[in-house]
């Protein structure tokens, strides 16, 4: 984030020693959050990310906690087996993270995701009787859909097992 930028954000931190030493690479996740008649629905941008970068995670039984993380793409091969400098890199890299506290009528412990073209949507079916009070220590579900299969977007096959944990702290 640049200076100006910072300021404009947070004008009044900034004169605080520790401005920007905890949350520099961090970047936040845009979402649309819609609830139905059937369940709370969360999509979650997170383009240039596979499944298997995403994390997510239900802490204390009620907050949804999203993370991910973009690696910096240093290591890339250079062009002709020559040297390269890089002119301008606007492309963020670091940790992405969002979390929030899910509503009562939230039935954790049925969550379903998949991910589609770097788009991460969580399904929450709600609980009509609010009779939720079984909750799992731990729990996994299958995150399905493929970024790189753009002409199968009708068929619904799990491509693998996506790290969701259900907590209990």
């Amino acid at each position: 984030m640049s200076l100006i930028t910072s300021l404009m954000i947070s004008p009044d931190n900034i004169f605080n020693p520790f401005r920007g030493l905890f949350t520099e690479n961090y970047m936040d996740i845009q979402m649309d959050w819609k609830e139905t008649s059937y369940a709370h629905v969360f999509e979650i941008d997170l383009p240039g990310l596979t499944r298997e970068d995403v994390k997510l995670e239900v802490h204390q039984g009620k907050i949804l906690h999203i993370s991910a993380e973009r690696r910096d793409d240093d290591q890339e091969p250079a062009e002709d087996n020559g040297d390269y400098k890089w002119h301008c890199r606007e492309r963020t890299h670091g940790i992405i993270m969002r979390e929030f506290r899910l509503p009562e009528n939230a039935k954790v412990n049925e969550i379903k995701a998949s991910m589609h073209d770097g788009v991460l949507v969580v399904t929450v079916p709600v609980d009509h009787q609010n009779k939720n009070k079984a909750k799992q220590h731990k729990a996994s579900v299958e995150i399905s859909g493929d970024d790189h299969d753009d002409d199968q977007s009708h068929v619904h096959t799990p491509k693998g097992l996506g790290r969701f944990v259900c907590c209990k702290a």
